[in-house]
């Protein structure tokens, strides 16, 4: 701040701000200030009137005559922050914005999809043939039969389901690679539900073909034998807006507990959308869910058919064996974006993918959350193409229930 001394004329005096550079000294006086004292005064470090009145000229006299940066007319005197011959910020050419209608989404389906038979949409493309004989040399036996010819009940075991469903995603992949190239070189992000992470992961380069089958292999072979231990169980619930998901599962578990059922499990397994949850558990209270619908407030329940309780506690036995396998496989840096289930945003490391892909045996599905994060745009923007790849329209439909604007430009592949 400038010296009080300036502000000591009997008169009074009054500062201004001018721009950002300099202050004024203005003589439109605002309020009278006190008398300075006489040179009588006793203060021994009191100066001069006369020598007050000098300096007091002096700071009047620059002030009026200073001028602001922008008023120099010598320029040659300024110097630059950057080096010579740098881009400035403000020169920096702009990356051009890239309409979201060119690019893509794909998206993997989980276990439970997979009809017997429809793998024969796809076997006339050439590489599609090749594809099942690595993934039958991988697995050791004829994964091909098994999806031509079932019967279902068999394929939809884990243990053919997860490699069949690997399989199969990859193969409409190369179905879109014929008819739609566009698509697959415009894709910038990939999710894959459940199990169809291993596919996804593939798909972005993550994984070779021969490790992403035969760890959908391991995976489903182990998930199996957890679910042989007891008798467990998947149910959709659709849910009435402000219904209580603890409501839901604490009552069931309570029930299990009476018929004898040891540390019985009920819990979400797979958040799918905002009215719609996936529960698993002990079969014991997935029954009592069934034939208690109206009472826990529930529009309606459907059962999944699969042989276990995924995503819960009940998968833990399966968890070293799965996690033996990934340590002998490479994860690749990832050309695309894959989506983690787990976390429910992208997966940021090869060393992260190992870890959450153990993690998700036992974890819940964060589907809701992933196609939030995928679909969130501002008001007016176009979205992505996306691709539902052999899921028969189930992911879409999930979709749907989420983002109906993101959901008018998927297709099902």
């Amino acid at each position: 701040m400038w010296p009080r001394l300036i502000l000591s004329k009997s008169e009074g005096v009054h500062l201004s701000l001018i721009n950002w550079s300099r202050y004024v000294v203005s003589k439109k006086y605002s309020t009278k200030l006190p008398e300075e004292p006489t040179s009588n005064s006793k203060n021994p470090d009191e100066p001069p009137s006369n020598l007050k009145s000098q300096e007091e000229n002096k700071i009047t006299d620059l002030l009026d005559n200073s001028a602001s940066y922008n008023e120099a007319a010598d320029t040659s005197w300024k110097t630059s922050p950057y080096p010579d011959g740098a881009i400035l910020p403000s020169e920096q050419p702009k990356r051009p914005r890239q309409d979201p209608q060119e690019t893509s989404i794909v998206l993997f389906p989980g276990q439970g999809t997979i009809k017997v038979g429809q793998v024969k949409d796809y076997l006339h493309f050439p590489r599609v043939t090749e594809l099942f004989k690595v993934a039958n040399d991988a697995l050791g036996y004829d994964l091909l039969d098994i999806c031509l010819n079932g019967p279902q009940e068999k394929l939809n075991r884990c243990e053919y389901n997860q490699p069949a469903t690997t399989a199969i995603s990859l193969a409409a992949i190369e179905k879109l690679r014929e008819e739609r190239p566009t698509s697959i070189e415009g894709c910038k992000t990939v999710a894959g539900y459940s199990i169809g992470e291993i596919p996804a992961l593939v798909f972005a380069g993550g994984l070779s073909f021969e490790d992403g089958i035969r760890l959908a292999g391991v995976r489903g072979a182990a998930m199996q034998q957890a679910c042989d231990l007891n008798k467990q169980a998947m149910i959709s619930v659709f849910i009435k807006a402000g219904s209580s998901l603890k409501k839901i599962c604490e009552p069931s578990i309570k029930y299990a507990e009476e018929l004898g059922v040891a540390d019985p499990i009920c819990r979400v397994a797979i958040f799918v959308c905002p009215q719609t949850k996936i529960i698993a558990g002990h079969e014991e209270a997935i029954e009592y869910i069934e034939k208690n619908r109206r009472e826990l407030r529930l529009i309606r329940v459907k059962r999944l058919p699969v042989s276990g309780a995924f995503h819960t506690a009940l998968m833990e036995p399966a968890v070293d064996t799965f996690k033996k396998a990934l340590s002998t496989v490479e994860i690749n840096p990832l050309r695309l974006q894959v989506f983690s289930n787990v976390k429910g945003k992208p997966y940021l490391t090869p060393e992260e993918i190992k870890k959450l892909l153990v993690k998700q045996l036992t974890r819940p599905v964060r589907w809701e959350q992933i196609l939030q994060h995928l679909y969130a745009r501002p008001d007016g923007e176009n979205f992505p193409r996306t691709f539902d790849v052999a899921s028969n329209g189930s992911l879409k439909a999930m979709l749907t229930r989420v983002n109906l604007k993101a959901a008018n430009s998927c297709i099902t592949a």
